[in-house]
């Protein structure tokens, strides 16, 4: 090989020239993450986000019977199978895929209806969508009740305590007020400047947070959009609930702070610090006046219990998972929590020992989104995975009055105990 050749072939295989160093700092600075280092998951503690942009074409999971001699329609067979409950039944006449919905009793006592049932006559609860609102009636009943269209997403939702009507919070801060028996809007609230992300109703009163860091307290019989402010967190509301005597409201903000405010203050008469991640699940006791329980996010875990009326902390329960929803059974003194990173669980709780009754688990998101039935026997979730799921959770006001008179009322149940 002549000197020449050796010299073409070594300039060849050599790397290319550097990139200069202004253009390197350029690409560099296109390329980077503004939100943060690229290795670490970013995880939010409140709102599923928009699928309207989602083509779900592409999953084309095809309902054609599979065959032999194509592997793709056995692959989606078995697919379809294992996540729909499709194909063969057991003994009970439920499909044999229905293991995609489990529970962990944390009792030797049995838990028989804990399986997730479909729909219930006495169960109607809105599904957050991001433009659309549906209600849930009688089996296999679904009626449309409001499109906003393009310009607007649904944040929240809440029902009136008569159930007749439902509010609606939206991405540009409105609030609407719909008759849902007769799917018509009754008028549109205005206020906030941002989001509403959560509501709370009491009689006529109907309170909204919103991404403002603001509280809104609006008498839907008054022609005013609000009649009065609430003013002390220092970023968004995520969390409200009024007390069942309709005295005290409770609000939690992503500020990490739970804040207890009264009928006519317009700042918080007790203010509560101790969370380290955001507040968004909130409960009030219907057993005890003044006992309040509330639940911190991702970085925090802990459930708390609050006496607003002596001012205490009464306990801290670290539950393991950031803490999305708080719900109080009005027939037993019970509580389940719903949970986000990491277990993306549903756990049923004792009050006051907070033993665990049972550990539901199914959904693979987190479970944003609690609402119990008027009858308080059920639960239904809903979770980033965009399914409900309904859950017979508590007993009959009837069964737990029969039980106190045998005097054995968490050994009598035959329902989830």
């Amino acid at each position: 090989m002549d000197d020449s050749t050796f010299n073409r072939q070594r300039d060849q295989s050599a790397p290319s020239t550097p990139l200069s160093t202004p253009t390197m700092q350029i690409r560099r600075m296109i390329n980077s993450d503004h939100n943060g280092c690229p290795s670490r998951a970013i995880y939010s503690d409140r709102f599923i986000p928009s699928r309207t942009g989602s083509n779900f074409a592409l999953f084309d999971i095809s309902n054609s019977p599979a065959t032999a001699e194509d592997g793709s329609c056995t692959y989606n067979g078995l697919l379809r199978e294992a996540l729909f409950g499709f194909g063969k039944k057991d003994s009970s006449g439920l499909p044999s895929g229905r293991n995609i919905f489990r529970y962990k009793t944390e009792t030797k006592q049995p838990l028989h209806s804990l399986q997730p049932f479909r729909f219930d006559d006495e169960l109607v609860h809105g599904i957050k969508a991001p433009m659309k609102m549906k209600i849930l009636g009688s089996p296999y009943q679904v009626t449309e009740l409001c499109d906003l269209g393009i310009d607007d997403e649904i944040c929240s939702i809440g029902w009136d305590q008569r159930g007749t009507q439902l509010a609606v919070g939206t991405r540009m801060g409105k609030v609407q007020i719909w008759d849902a028996s007769n799917c018509r809007r009754v008028r549109t609230m205005e206020g906030h400047r941002l989001r509403v992300g959560a509501l709370a109703w009491s009689t006529s009163l109907l309170s909204s947070g919103s991404r403002d860091k603001s509280i809104l307290q609006r008498d839907i019989r008054a022609p005013d959009d609000f009649v009065s402010k609430l003013s002390g967190h220092k970023s968004q509301i995520c969390g409200l609930k009024w007390s069942y005597d309709n005295h005290e409201l409770a609000s939690g903000g992503d500020d990490n702070k739970l804040f207890v405010w009264n009928q006519n203050s317009t700042q918080p008469v007790l203010k509560y610090c101790e969370h380290t991640a955001a507040v968004k699940a909130i409960a009030w006791s219907p057993h005890q006046r003044g006992l309040l329980a509330s639940g911190g996010g991702m970085a925090d875990r802990c459930i708390r219990f609050w006496n607003t009326t002596t001012n205490t902390n009464l306990n801290c329960m670290n539950t393991g998972s950031q803490v999305c929803n708080l719900v109080w059974s009005k027939n037993v003194n019970e509580l389940v929590s719903t949970h986000g990173y990491s277990k993306n669980q549903i756990i049923v709780w004792r009050y006051p020992t907070m033993s665990k009754l049972a550990t539901l688990t199914g959904h693979t998101c987190r479970v944003l989104h609690l609402a119990i039935s008027p009858d308080g026997q059920k639960i239904v979730t809903g979770a980033g995975d965009e399914t409900l799921r309904f859950w017979n959770v508590f007993p009959s006001s009837k069964s737990k009055k029969t039980d106190d008179k045998l005097g054995i009322l968490s050994f009598g149940r035959s329902t989830i105990r």
